[in-house]
């Protein structure tokens, strides 16, 4: 199967938001990619928005994820169906672990159900996010199914180069979250207020006027022509449109070069390793 290269993604945004975005990303702004999660709580919003984009449900590629305390066989068989109901298909395009949460140690039960899901047809693809390269390999040595894809943190400050080659080896998709480098104003689990430093960057400001393009084009189009699936959220229809308007130009070797200065390990989200609740 084939996955749109840029998508929409609908963390943080309301059930309502999320309807209206979509429904416009969808029908207006020509998006075929959704990607959404349990986590979330918009599914059922998601689900209302497809329904009445007018777009044929075949010609949508549709992700969720399974969240943290759903892991386990049975109740990530569970989850699974309880998704599908909110979303109002009967399928989906690529069914994602949302962390590998090491300590608790349910990744591979969990990966034993979304084998099944995958035989069953429900899920057309199977992945997860959030793996580092020692969390894949459990899987890769006891499961049966490859990894299609990985979605990880990544933008210019957080590259991952490592978790990218590894991903390549393996023929796993990388797909980039936070490809902006974090929503402005949004909370972390903490609750702490996330400032977003990289749309600001002076690097990426330049590199942006040099285009005629803004600072979120640039760092779009820096994920596409590294071959990361990316996936920016907004629930505001200028931004969404001008997100997918990138395929009018491109970076040059100097572009790369300067972005490739930013890399200072800055997360957004948590490290995979930490997270465990």
């Amino acid at each position: 199967m084939t996955m749109p290269q840029l998508g929409l993604g609908v963390f943080l945004a309301s059930e309502d938001d999320a309807e209206a975005s979509v429904r416009y990303a969808l029908a207006e702004a020509g998006y075929r990619h959704i990607d959404t999660a349990s986590l979330y709580a918009n599914e059922a919003g998601v689900g209302r928005a497809i329904a009445a984009s007018g777009v044929p449900r075949e010609d949508i590629f549709l992700t969720t994820k399974l969240w943290n305390s759903d892991q386990g066989y049975d109740s990530t068989l569970a989850a699974f169906d309880e998704s599908l109901k909110k979303l109002g298909t009967d399928y989906v395009d690529l069914y994602l672990i949302h962390w590998p949460m090491p300590k608790v140690g349910k990744l591979l039960d969990t990966w034993r159900a979304f084998e099944t899901i995958y035989s069953q047809g429900r899920a057309k693809a199977i992945g997860v996010c959030n793996h580092n390269p020692n969390h894949l390999q459990l899987i890769l040595d006891a499961g049966t199914v490859v990894p299609a894809v990985n979605q990880i943190e990544l933008n210019p400050n957080l590259p991952q180069y490592a978790t990218r080659a590894f991903d390549a080896y393996h023929g796993i998709v990388t797909e980039a979250w936070s490809p902006l480098g974090g929503t402005p104003g949004g909370k972390n689990r903490a609750g702490v207020v996330r400032v977003n430093r990289l749309l600001g960057d002076p690097v990426v400001a330049a590199i942006a006027e040099k285009h005629g393009k803004s600072p979120a084009q640039v760092l779009i189009r820096w994920s596409l022509q590294n071959g990361i699936v990316v996936i920016p959220k907004s629930v505001h229809e200028a931004r969404v449109a001008a997100n997918i308007d990138v395929f009018d130009f491109e970076l040059d070797g100097t572009d790369i070069e300067q972005l490739a200065t930013l890399d200072n390990g800055n997360r957004v989200g948590p490290d995979p390793e930490q997270l465990n609740d």
